[in-house]
């Protein structure tokens, strides 16, 4: 049987079935309804959720799980340390992605980058320590915030790189929020790169592909990160 781990994130639900420690199918959809469905059949050893924009739905009204059903928390024994000065605030889609680092790159430095609706930058350190980051707002916030904060710019959307200088307002919006999210990851690793050596930088998220195709740095893409993780800590626990 399988172990079904759920990652309900601010835009979608992501889902991943592991067989062994594996991830063997990986499916993503709007809602739980929808999500059971998707899995209609499938046998289910052992479930764990997680979610950062709501509480988790009780699993068992959608899917059958024959056995545990673990609801990832800041309390739920993890297999790393945990340095973070509040972990009650520490979101948990952060967690499982240090978690997931921990399984792919075991005994390394690892910067965490999570380009989503935030963008998160965590170090997991080699001896399995995990000691924070940094959170600062996505590529879409930050289109929304040039144009609710203002009263004549206008909402843009997308991930083409202007040209430098921007001859348009459109140019100029779009110029100052992609290149300045550039700025901003590559200065994060320089800073952890002389800091941690050697320095393994792993990237997921939404917006991964923009920045996977645009930093100028050795960066591993790994879209299911946060799900291996979570896996791990399922296995952790049961």
């Amino acid at each position: 049987m399988l172990n079904l781990v759920i990652d309900r994130g601010n835009t979608r639900i992501k889902a991943g079935l592991f067989e062994d420690g594996h991830l063997v199918r990986q499916v993503a959809c709007a809602s739980f309804p929808a999500l059971a469905q998707e899995l209609a059949g499938v046998s289910v050893q052992h479930a764990i959720t997680s979610s950062v924009s709501s509480e988790p739905v009780e699993l068992g009204k959608y899917l059958p799980v024959a056995g545990e059903t673990l609801v990832m928390s800041n309390q739920l024994p993890l297999p790393l340390n945990n340095n973070y000065g509040t972990p009650h605030t520490l979101g948990v889609d952060r967690l499982a992605a240090a978690v997931g680092a921990q399984v792919l790159f075991k005994d390394r430095h690892c910067l965490v980058i999570d380009a989503g609706t935030c963008i998160t930058y965590d170090l997991l350190e080699a001896n399995g320590t995990y000691q924070g980051g940094s959170i600062s707002p996505g590529i879409g916030l930050r289109y929304q915030a040039v144009h609710a904060f203002t009263g004549k710019l206008p909402l843009l959307e997308g991930h083409e790189l202007p040209p430098r200088p921007g001859k348009t307002t459109e140019e100029a919006i779009r110029g100052g929020i992609l290149y300045g999210v550039l700025a901003e990851a590559e200065a994060m690793i320089q800073y952890y790169d002389s800091q941690y050596k050697p320095l393994t930088v792993i990237l997921c998220g939404g917006d991964a592909p923009f920045f996977e195709s645009t930093v100028k740095a050795r960066i591993f893409v790994i879209p299911e990160l946060v799900l291996i993780g979570l896996n791990r800590i399922l296995e952790y626990n049961v």
